[in-house]
Formats: structure tokens, sequence, C-alpha cells
């Protein structure tokens, strides 16, 4: 894994004390809310100082080139910078389970996923506690980590932030939620969602390019883009398709998920209190294979 280099050679350190200056006054994601975290507060997120999670294990879940024989190696991160009202983890998401650990508990956590057989670390959630992330993997590093790590995020990513993960994710695995900015802001909280997200989504590309698999099938670089089909075409999946396709790749791996259903707040806004379509999963689908011929599409549908 290419952070084993950047750990050998003392940058893996060097990346850790870089982010670190970011939690102080924190500017770790786009809504840079300046919390003093170090000293007690904490973030519009949720996070504080200490890094709280809700739960890992091996997960079956996942799109198959992540899970292999094993399983992925999900460590669920407590918080998110993203108010979804529609959130199916809100009990994570909002804080609600969660427990804490330090980061030695969390190289450990590491290190016990790669014993079980697991084909990779699965960071859900990370961006609010990328500082102590890297500072976990250093350890593990120095303890015999050497699995594939993933990056398992929302797109509300920032790009100086990205650029100090480059050479220690080998694959991310970014949403696209939404093409348009007022959409994310009603249903999501967030301000100029499509700008931020597109501007990460071409930099995690940059980095890792399209996905990798081995000769058994199991991802071990690159780029997985998963889009959540909405109801009544809110997404804009078509729109976002184009995008990837003009300013991604046309080769990219892309998830189109039917998996979203009316939970946590979504009852108070009707035209979305109900579960997608068959003919609305099949035009979002539609959508992709004429953006480009050349996706690999993951159809994850269960429903249909």
């Amino acid at each position: 894994m290419s952070y084993l280099n950047l750990y050998r050679s003392g940058e893996l350190r060097r990346r850790a004390d870089e982010l670190r200056k970011h939690i102080d006054r924190c500017s770790l994601c786009p809504w840079e809310c300046g919390a003093l975290r170090l000293e007690g507060e904490r973030g519009k997120c949720g996070a504080g100082d200490r890094v709280e999670i809700s739960g890992y294990g091996p997960h079956f879940g996942e799109e198959p080139p992540l899970v292999g024989r094993g399983g992925s190696g999900t460590i669920f991160f407590s918080f998110c910078s993203l108010r979804c009202v529609f959130c199916q983890n809100y009990e994570t998401s909002r804080g609600r389970e969660r427990y804490e650990v330090s980061t030695g508990e969390l190289a450990e956590i590491m290190l016990e996923l790669q014993k079980r057989g697991c084909v990779n670390i699965n960071l859900v959630t990370p961006s609010h506690f990328v500082y102590q992330i890297i500072e976990a993997l250093e350890a593990a590093c120095g303890l015999g980590l050497q699995i594939p790590l993933v990056y398992n995020c929302s797109g509300y990513e920032k790009l100086d932030i990205l650029r100090n993960l480059h050479g220690i994710v080998d694959i991310y695995l970014p949403d696209i939620k939404y093409a348009d900015a007022e959409i994310a802001k009603k249903y999501s909280g967030i301000e100029d969602y499509p700008r931020v997200a597109k501007a990460a989504l071409k930099e995690m590309h940059r980095q890792v390019g399209d996905l990798v698999l081995d000769r058994n099938g199991v991802a071990v670089r690159g780029l997985l883009i998963r889009h959540l089909v909405m109801p009544g075409g809110l997404a804009g999946t078509a729109n976002l398709m184009e995008f990837i396709a003009r300013e991604i790749s046309p080769t990219s791996w892309i998830n189109i998920m039917d998996q979203y259903y009316p939970t946590y707040l979504a009852y108070r806004y009707p035209e979305i209190s109900r579960r997608i379509s068959r003919e609305e999963f099949k035009e979002a689908v539609a959508a992709a294979k004429s953006a480009s011929p050349q996706f690999h599409l993951i159809i994850d549908c269960p429903r249909f």
C-alpha cells in the first residue's frame, strides 16, 4: 500500500502534523466552523477532540469489489457534516450512538479487522476525524497493517484536506448526491454542494484514477462513485452522470442505488416521503448508460 512508503519515509507523520493544524479552529470540512476542538468545543458537525465511533466489523453489504471473501473492514465514525433529512444512519450521523476511542485503540481496530480477514479498512464518514485517523494509521503501520484504505464519504470535502491524503488513501468511495444547490440546501442543509462535491471528485480521481481490481475481483486502488436515486428525479441523476462522463472519466465505476426510503425527518417533506418507483430507477440507469456506455455500472437494486 502506498501509505506504507509514506510511513517509512516519515511523510505520514508530517501529514498528520499538517492536518492537526486544521482541528484547533476547525477547518477540516467546507463548513470551516472554527470550533476550538482541542479545547473541548464541538464543531458544527458535532465532533470534538476525541474520535467517536458507533461500531466496526466486517461488512458484506458494500459493493462486490470492496467485499471479497473476508468482507470490508468497516469503521463507522459518529457525526457528519451533512444534515440529510432522509439519513438512513441518523443514529450515527447525529451522534446518538457513539463511544470514544483513542488513536491507539483505533489502530488496534484496524489491525483486528485485518486479522479477521477483511480485504480493506473502510472509513465511513471520516472527514471530521481525519487527523486522528492518520495518527492511528501511523501506529497501525508500525504493527503490520498492509491492506487498502477506503475513504467512504459524502463528497462534501475540502480540496486542501484531500490533497493531504494523496498517497495515503487507496480507494475513494464518495457519494455524488445532488446536481442542484437549492435541492442540496433543502434536504441536506448545506450550501453549494454541487460545486464542492464535483471539485472533490476531480481531485480524488486525479490521485487514484479509475477503480483497479486484482485477479480475484477485489479493488486495490481507484475511485468508486455512489449515487442514490431520489423520488421525482430530485438528485438530478442525468446531469450528474454527464458531469462524470465529461469531467471525471467515461470509464468510471458508479453504483446506482435504489435504497432510498423515507426515514428520519423525510415525512415532513411530502415529495420525498415515498420510495422510488421501478420506472424512476430504470430512468436513472438509462441516464447513466446514455452519458457513457463505457461506465462500469453496479446496479444496486434489491427491490427491483
